[in-house]
């Protein structure tokens, strides 16, 4: 598997964490009806369980995330925004990091896995509203 994304780790690790919380908090936010209010719920139940868990559980996962997103990276045509990229490829990218939250939820705490659990259903669709901005993060750091 691709690790040409990696590298950007090097020195942008926390401020990435931090933008990548931004992107998920905002998603969250906008997020209506039914599915919108339990997904806030499991949200807010996350970080009341442990405060600062989405920075923290997005840095532990960044290497992950970026080696599942290599691959796309790689082959973005020139000229291309990569949120443009992950949203033109959104099954490939969506799937790739659900791959990600969905092993490392086998260990976490049982509150963290079933509040997870409460929203996996619909994690597809909330990603896929996120890869632009995902893809716009990556960019920042990458260049």
């Amino acid at each position: 598997m691709s690790t040409s994304l990696l590298p950007v780790l090097d020195d942008n690790r926390e401020a990435m964490a931090a933008d990548f919380a931004d992107v998920i908090d905002a998603e969250v936010k906008k997020q209506s009806g039914l599915s919108g209010t339990t997904l806030k719920a499991a949200y807010g139940a996350a970080q009341k369980f442990k405060p600062g868990v989405v920075v923290g559980a997005t840095n532990k996962m960044l290497p992950e995330f970026l080696t599942a997103l290599s691959p796309l990276w790689d082959s973005k045509p020139a000229g291309t925004a990569f949120g443009a990229h992950l949203a033109a490829n959104s099954d490939a990218a969506t799937e790739a990091l659900l791959a990600v939250t969905d092993s490392r939820t086998e260990s976490a705490p049982a509150a963290l896995s079933k509040a997870y659990k409460a929203v996996r259903g619909k994690a597809k669709n909330y990603v896929v509203e996120a890869l632009p901005a995902v893809g716009g993060v990556i960019e920042k750091y990458a260049g």
